[in-house]
């Protein structure tokens, strides 16, 4: 009798273990649940500021949740902080501190997730940007691990005008370098990375190709590139269409205003 009242004690302590355990896993479960369904509409968010402009209230949106393991809120904060890095209303000393605030955020969504296409691309635009504070020596000895994520990232995402036409900026920059930073890219590394205006220029018809019309300055480099090839036919007709490209950005308006030479 004594060995079975404490078979059941034991069983009906074990019954009330096995439920509160239960009861644990349920309401860890719907917190996660929660706090899915809260990234989820933070981003929805996000993308529609991004759409509308909204530089700085989506940058406020999104540094809240700056501690989060999510690459696809993380990659966004990257990306807000270096458009408002960009904004002409922002000081020197802002702009520097931006940038690189950004790029431990591309550096945070590559880390959680590194089949994330667009993680791979901030990475790079970021990486690119702190290089403009380091020093045109850092920044050309970057050049490669830059191009590296880009063409990951196009991998990860045939699709995607954005890194396209990034790899033909990449491309028209080293086509266009000038020869004391060739010189500078000759000491860093043994074969130094090179390209050509046809190479950048196929870039950019591939972007235009995958998403038309999709970016003013995609429109701006098609005429650049035509230029350094002296076809003013063609560089007349693509200047033209980044000049009556509507101006939603900042950068747009930079775009429409650009002087070619």
């Amino acid at each position: 009798q004594v060995l079975r009242k404490s078979l059941q004690g034991g069983i009906a302590l074990s019954t009330g273990s096995f439920l509160v355990y239960e009861a644990h896993k349920l309401i860890s479960g719907l917190a996660e649940v929660h706090a899915s369904f809260k990234v989820e509409e933070v981003i929805e968010q996000a993308d529609y500021l991004y759409g509308s402009g909204e530089t700085e209230k989506l940058y406020q949106v999104l540094v809240q949740h700056k501690n989060s393991d999510d690459a696809e809120l993380l990659w966004r904060l990257a990306r807000a902080s270096r458009d408002l890095a960009q904004l002409s209303s922002t000081s020197a000393e802002e702009k520097r501190k931006l940038a690189y605030e950004a790029f431990e955020y591309a550096k945070k969504a590559l880390e959680k997730n590194e089949s994330n296409f667009a993680a791979h691309k901030w990475y790079g635009i970021c990486l690119s940007d702190v290089g403009d504070f380091e020093g045109i020596k850092v920044k050309i000895g970057n050049a490669i691990i830059i191009k590296e994520h880009f063409q990951r990232a196009i991998e990860l995402n045939p699709k995607d005008a954005t890194t396209i036409h990034l790899i033909g900026i990449w491309c028209y920059s080293f086509a266009d370098m000038p020869w004391y930073q060739r010189k500078i890219a000759a000491t860093l590394f043994a074969t130094p990375p090179t390209s050509t205006f046809q190479e950048a220029l196929r870039y950019f018809h591939m972007a235009e190709e995958a998403d038309p019309n999709f970016y003013s300055k995609n429109l701006l480099f098609l005429g650049k590139t035509y230029l350094k090839l002296n076809n003013k036919k063609l560089a007349l007709l693509w200047l033209t269409k980044a000049k009556e490209y509507p101006a939603h950005t900042e950068e747009d308006k930079q775009v429409r205003s650009s002087e070619v030479d």
